[in-house]
C-alpha cells in the first residue's frame, strides 16, 4: 500500500512552476531517494508534499486521503513529518526543548517517544539539557530528525539530512536513516550525496526540470553507467 502518492504535479513559487508534472510514490516502510541537478524541483516538491507550496494542478494523496492543498499543521496529525536542509532547530533551546516541541500536536503521553528519540540518537541524551545552537552540524541534524518523530509519522520527509557535514557525521546520518526506517517509518529523501543515499534506498527517482524522468530500484540506479555518467559523477 502506498503512505504517499504524488500525480502530476504542477506549481512553484509565484507565477513561476518549478513542478511541470512530477509524479512519485512512497510504499509503506520503503525508503525513496529523489536525485537530480540543481533547480530540478526536488525540494519544491518536498515542501509541495508538506503544503508550503501551493500546486495549480496534481494530486498529493497521504494514506490513499486527499491532501492536495491541506495546510502543514493538519498533515502532521496524519503522520507526515518534514525536516527541512535549514533552520531545522531552535538554536536558544536546549536539545530537550527542542525535541518536545516536535510533541505539540500530541494530546497522549508523548514521553516514551522521547525516550525512543534518546535510544535511537545516543548523543542528544547525553546533551539533552545542552542549547541546540552549541552542537555540531551532525548532532543538530539529530536533533531536527528527532523531533520529527515525536509525532511518530508514518512518513518522513528529509531534506538534504546531510548538507554541509564531514564524511564521519554523513556516514552516521545514513545509519540514522537506516534505523528510522527499521522501526516502521517510510522515507522520503532528497539527498546530494547521491551515491549513497541509493545504497540504502528501496527506490530512487530522477527529477528533471520538475518532472519525474526515471526510476529503479535504489542499488540499480547506483550502478546504471547512464544515470551514473548524468547524476552521480561519473
Amino acid at each position: 500500500m502506498s503512505v504517499l502518492t504524488v500525480r502530476k504535479a504542477r506549481g512553484g513559487y509565484g507565477e513561476a512552476d518549478i513542478l511541470n508534472g512530477a509524479s512519485l510514490e512512497v510504499g509503506e516502510r520503503e525508503i525513496v531517494v529523489i536525485i537530480g541537478p540543481n533547480g530540478a524541483g526536488k525540494s519544491t516538491l518536498m515542501k509541495a508534499v508538506f503544503g508550503l507550496v501551493r500546486l495549480r494542478e496534481g494530486q498529493v494523496l497521504l494514506g490513499g486521503e486527499d491532501v492536495t492543498h491541506a495546510k502543514p499543521e493538519s498533515l502532521v496529525p496524519r503522520g507526515l513529518s518534514y525536516v527541512p536542509q535549514e533552520k531545522n532547530v531552535f538554536p536558544s533551546l536546549t536539545v530537550e526543548e527542542n525535541l518536545k516541541m516536535g510533541a505539540f500536536v500530541r494530546r497522549d503521553d508523548w514521553r516514551p517517544a522521547l525516550e525512543r528519540v534518546y535510544a535511537l540518537f545516543p548523543p542528544l541524551a547525553e546533551k539533552r539539557r545542552a542549547p541546540a545552537g552549541s552542537l555540531s552540524g551532525g548532532q543538530r541534524q539529530m536533533v531536527a530528525m528527532g523531533r520529527g518523530l515525536m509525532v511518530e509519522p508514518k512518513l518522513m520527509l528529509l531534506d538534504e539530512p546531510t548538507a554541509g557535514l564531514s564524511p564521519k557525521y554523513i556516514e552516521l546520518i545514513f545509519e540514522c536513516v537506516r534505523a528510522i526506517h527499521a522501526q516502521g517509518v517510510a522515507v522520503l529523501m532528497v539527498e546530494q550525496n547521491a551515491k549513497q543515499a541509493l545504497g540504502i534506498a528501496t527506490r530512487g527517482v530522477v527529477l528533471v526540470a520538475g518532472v519525474d524522468r526515471f526510476t529503479d530500484a535504489g542499488p540499480a540506479m547506483r550502478d546504471n553507467p547512464e544515470v551514473a555518467r548524468m547524476f552521480l559523477g561519473g
